[in-house]
This record gives structure tokens, sequence and C-alpha cells, in this order.
């Protein structure tokens, strides 16, 4: 303040004062400290000169001969020009009631005369600091004005552009459950047919048709599920959901499907898992498929020449007391890599690399999807490359190490009627769609139940009415009326009926067939009368399971053939085994090796078996490991390791 103080101020003053010596003297003073003076020896005068080029302090006496300083002052403060305009009366009038008069029409202060010319020369400072200071604040309260308008005005901005969004967001949703109806419900006949066809007597080559069919029907769902997986993601609508299962099941399931695909590329796929990981854990399994799934099947399809490893080991987390580990899954390939340039945006949705580009394959939503999974799950993922010589997927999950699960090994078994044991169930098909309609019909009719049929909610209500069945398999999307309005037209029919009768009826089951794979759909499909909700594409299995649980259905079955092929112990390989036959293969003749490699290479489980009795007794232990390996099934081992060594072919 005292800063502000010494500073001079550079300022306009009016003098207005009858008196010349008083009117003189002030000027004088007032200019040798730098201020620009005028004066006015009449009121009026003053006024006018106040009016015309207002000042920034007027010094005022009070007694003059046309009117006084007292009707100057009123007069000034009553015109808005000048209303702000600091006023210090000089007046002889040394009465209190004087002074009081002067503060009240306005005036800043009141110098009595004679006066001290110091006085006057500070009194004067302290009001143009004082008028200077609130100049400044009510500049910079003008300012924050400003700045507070456009604050609002970028509030209201933001709130449209949020709103905008939020449409946005809601039409992308609306959008996406509509593509996934439109395109889901032929699919589910497709897929559904190819299972119906697949239960007739079939020539090998009509099988294979089918099998094609089937493959690539399904590698369009996998598109489309992708997409609809992205969009819940993006919504917020994706949750952990976490459950027990024998992860060396899981494991040699994955395996099974992914040694096919790699054969036919001629590609060597290992899974190694480390000793310690817990058979039985608890995670999302869907979401740990998913992510694997994209994970090793990104591997093979950049890899021409070489192999893929797909490492798993484990390690405690410090949380004991909750038996909480830490999972860590590596998948390398030797394929084609990518370029240090695109590496960053490989997991950004809709984007690929260039490797992904030339194969024209899947909708680049992949990565995006295992990343946010892996996210879902706890942890992160990390990817390391070099072009032209492979690439390296890591991520870490947290999961929970559970007591050994009993999981029986179910027999595949498929329906082929009812058991006769009470009256025809009554289905009800109501679907818009006719060959999803046909696609149940041709399921449940053979088997034994009673079916009609509906094409929209109208003629479903008119249906349930006359003919009562037991169950409706209803569709939600129709012309006339929707799956929702119908199912609450007859709940409220339902109700009516068991009031008139004053009894309760039996309940029609209803069951939502929909192409909707959207969580929120099954809370409205409940809440509108439904008792359960399905997603298009079904299996057939889905189908009967459903009907067995809700209505106790009891089937009689055929039992399908089972496959020989045993669960493989995945755990059983690690360093120290393939160190083991490393060391012991180095001690056998390079031709057996390479008679060893070949037939395993051909799949010549007998040829493995010939050259595995070739190994001299004192070296059973190697022999054992080897035919263990071969009991496994795990030739991709044997051919791992003979292929370490220089063989010429």
């Amino acid at each position: 303040m005292n800063a502000i103080y010494d500073r001079p101020i550079s300022a306009n003053i009016l003098i207005v004062d009858d008196t010349p010596e008083s009117l003189l003297l002030l000027s004088e003073t007032l200019s040798k400290q730098g201020y620009k003076v005028r004066g006015a020896v009449k009121g009026k005068m003053g006024i006018k000169a106040a009016q015309s080029a207002p000042p920034d302090l007027i010094l005022l006496d009070i007694k003059m001969p046309d009117i006084n300083g007292y009707e100057v002052c009123q007069m000034l403060k009553s015109d808005p020009k000048t209303q702000e305009i600091p006023v210090i009366f000089l007046s002889a009038l040394d009465d209190v009631g004087d002074k009081v008069k002067g503060f009240q029409l306005g005036g800043a202060d009141y110098i009595t005369k004679p006066f001290q010319i110091e006085e006057v020369l500070a009194r004067v400072k302290n009001q143009l600091l004082i008028r200077q200071l609130n100049k400044q604040l009510l500049a910079q309260s003008e300012q924050l004005q400003v700045q507070n308008r456009q604050l609002q005005q970028e509030i209201i901005e933001r709130r449209k552009a949020e709103a905008a969004a939020e449409a946005a967001s809601q039409a992308k949703s609306e959008f996406v459950a509509n593509m996934s109806h439109e395109l889901r419900t032929p699919l589910n006949a497709i897929l559904g047919f190819t299972q119906i066809m697949k239960r007739e007597l079939l020539s090998s080559e009509q099988l294979e048709y089918l099998e094609i069919i089937n493959r690539n029907s399904s590698h369009l769902l996998g598109l489309i599920d992708d997409v609809l997986e992205l969009s819940k993601i993006e919504a917020g609508r994706q949750v952990l959901n976490e459950s027990s299962f024998d992860f060396y099941a899981f494991l040699d399931a994955l395996e099974e499907i992914f040694q096919i695909q790699a054969e036919q590329k001629g590609l060597y796929i290992l899974f190694q898992v480390a000793p310690g990981v817990p058979q039985y854990i608890k995670t999302d399994q869907q979401k740990l498929r998913c992510c694997l799934i994209n994970l090793i099947g990104n591997a093979i399809k950049f890899t021409d020449r070489g192999r893929i490893d797909v490492k798993i080991s484990c390690k405690e987390s410090p949380i004991k007391s909750l038996n909480c580990w830490f999972l860590h899954l590596e998948i390398s390939d030797t394929g084609c890599g990518i370029d240090a340039a695109e590496i960053d945006n490989i997991f950004c949705a809709f984007s690929q690399a260039k490797p992904g580009r030339k194969h024209l394959g899947g909708a680049g939503l992949g990565l995006a999807i295992a990343q946010r999974f892996v996210q879902i799950m706890g942890g992160e993922i990390t990817v390391s490359s070099q072009l032209n010589l492979g690439t390296t997927f890591k991520f870490d999950i947290k999961i929970i190490s559970v007591p050994g699960l009993d999981f029986p090994v179910e027999t595949p078994l498929k329906v082929i009627g009812l058991q006769p044991d009470r009256e025809a169930y009554r289905i009800l098909i109501v679907d818009d769609n006719k060959d999803n309609r046909l696609l149940l019909v041709k399921l449940l009719e053979p088997i034994g139940f009673d079916v009609r049929e509906a094409d929209n909610g109208r003629d479903a209500v008119t249906q349930w009415s006359a003919f009562r069945p037991h169950l409706i398999w209803m569709d939600t999307r129709m012309p006339l009326m929707g799956g929702f309005e119908a199912a609450r037209e007859i709940r409220s029919q339902e109700k009516e009926l068991d009031s008139e009768l004053c009894e309760s009826n039996s309940r029609t089951v209803i069951i939502a067939l929909t192409a909707s794979v959207f969580e929120e759909k099954r809370a409205a499909a409940l809440a509108a009368g439904f008792d359960d909700f399905i997603s298009k594409p079904f299996v057939p299995e889905v189908i009967f399971e459903t009907m067995g649980k809700y209505l106790g259905v009891r089937y009689i079955y055929q039992n399908l053939p089972v496959t020989t092929k045993g669960c493989r112990k995945v755990n059983i390989f690690n360093e120290e085994s393939e160190a083991f036959l490393q060391k012991n293969m180095a001690e056998m003749p390079l031709s057996w090796v390479a008679e060893l490699e070949q037939a395993a290479k051909n799949l010549n489980e007998e040829g493995v078996q010939e050259s595995i009795e070739q190994i001299p007794e004192s070296n059973h232990l190697f022999a054992e490991a080897l035919k263990d390996l071969l009991r496994d099934f795990r030739l991709d081992i044997i051919v791992k390791i003979t292929q370490s060594f220089p063989v010429k072919h």
C-alpha cells in the first residue's frame, strides 16, 4: 500500500472557488505536483466545465455568488456523467452541521479554510488513490463478469456437447442393437439349420460342405460379436464375472483348437505351463478365453513359418490369506512382426498394422478388446516385436486359487425323444422371421412337442388364449405388437383369469429369444414378464436344457461317440524336462534323430514308437519320457526337440 501511495498519480483536477487568491494558490501548488488543473470562479461555470471534460477530482468552495457549493455538488451527483467524480469541499464554515450536510450531499472529504497546503495535497492524493483503486476494482469486476459470462457460455456449450455426445451414444447403442438383431437373426437360422442337418445321415462330402457353412458363419458371428463387445465396453456395460473352473482343461481345449489351425499352416504350437500353476482357479473365464483366442489367433494368422509358444506361469500375491495369485501369460510367434512406428496404435479400435491390412481379416478389434478385458481382470498387456522376427504379447491377471473341484466328464448325448410319462408339451413359437420359426419347429416337433407358430405379438396373445401353451419362445422385436408388450398382455390376462376362477392356473413359461446381447435387455425382459432371456444364435442343447429347467421335461437320449483322447497334463512339460530330453537326445545317432523327427512330423505314432524301442535299456528314463509325450499326443514337443539338432535332410 505504501508503494502505491508514494507513486505519483497523473490526474485532472477542477477547482471551483470565487476567491481568486485561493484559486491561484491551489492551481500553482497542484500544478507543481504534476496535476493538470482547471479553474472556475462560479458554480454554474464549474458544472459546465465538469460536464464538458469530466475531471478526476473537484475541489469545491461552498459560499459562492450564483449558486453555492452544496447546490453544485447536488447537481453534479444527479448527472450520470459526473456523479462518480469525488468532491472535496473547501469552506470557512467549520460547523459540524455544515460538514454533515456536505457528506450527505455526496462529498468525499471536507477541508476547512484557512487550510494547510500539505493537508490539501495529502487529502487530494488520498482521494485520487481511492478513485484509482476503485477504477481498478471496477475493471477487475468487469473482467470477472466477462470471464464469468464466458465460463457460463462454456458450461452451456459443454452441456450441449455432453447432451449431443449422450444422444450420439444412445443413437450408437440403438444402431448397434438394430444391427445386432438384423445380423444375428439370419445367422441364427444358418447356424441352427446346419446343426439340424448334421443330425441326418449325410455323405462325407455333404458334411464337409456343412462344416464350411458353419465355419464361415461362425467367423462372421465372431466379427459381429467383436463390434458388440467393444460397444458394451465403451458404454461401461462390461463387468468382471468370476467363476471357478479347471484351468488345465481350459488350456487343453484351447490347445486342441489351435493345434488344428497351426497344423493347417505347417506351424508348431506349444503350450508350456510352469510347475506350481494352480489347476483350479477363479477368474472371468469368458474374458480370459477371449483374450487368448485373439492373441493366439493373431499369432497363427501372422506367422507363415516357425512356431508359436504359449507360456503360462504364476506367482503368489502378497495377500496370501486370500489365496490370490498373479497369472502370467506370454504368447510368442516367429511371424512378420510389427513396425515400431505402428506398435503404439495396435490396441486402438478399428486399427490394424500393415500385416493385418494385408491379410484383410477381422475388424481390427481383437487387440482393443483383449487390452480392455485384461484391464478389467486387474492387469496390463504389453507387446514387443521385431520386423520379420516375431512378436511377443505378455499380460498378467489376478486370480484366486480354489480347492480341487470335481468336474465330472460328461458323455455327449443327443436328444431323440421325450419320456412317455405325461401329456404332450404344448409349445408356441413367436417370431416374425419365418426361417427362425421353422428352425425351432424342425428342432422340437421330431422330439414329440406339440408346436404352434405366431408371427407377431398380437397373434401370440390370441394363440395363447386358445392354445394355452406350456412354454412360449418369443422374439422381442416384431411388427404390430412386440414381444415385451405381448408378454405383459399375457401376464395381465393370466391374472384376470386367476381372479375370475378364484384359483391359480398353470402359468405359461415365456422365454425371450432375441438377437440383442445387451444385459439391460435381459432386465427389461424379466420386468415385462419373461422368465428367461436367450440370445441368438443359440445351439440346440441350450433350447432343450432350458425347457428341461422350466417344464421338467425328461428326454430320451442317444449316446454319441466319446473321443478317446484324454485330457493332457499340460503342466508336465517345463524347461527342466526340455533340458533332460535335449541332453539324452544328443547321445543318440543323428540318423535316429532324423527318423524320430520325420515320424513325429507325419503324426506317425507307430513310427515314433519304433524309434523309442531302439533306445538302449540303459537309458530307459529317456525312453519313458518320450513314451509319456506320445501317450499325451505331444508330438509337437518331440518335433521341437529334434529340430534343435543339426540333422541334414
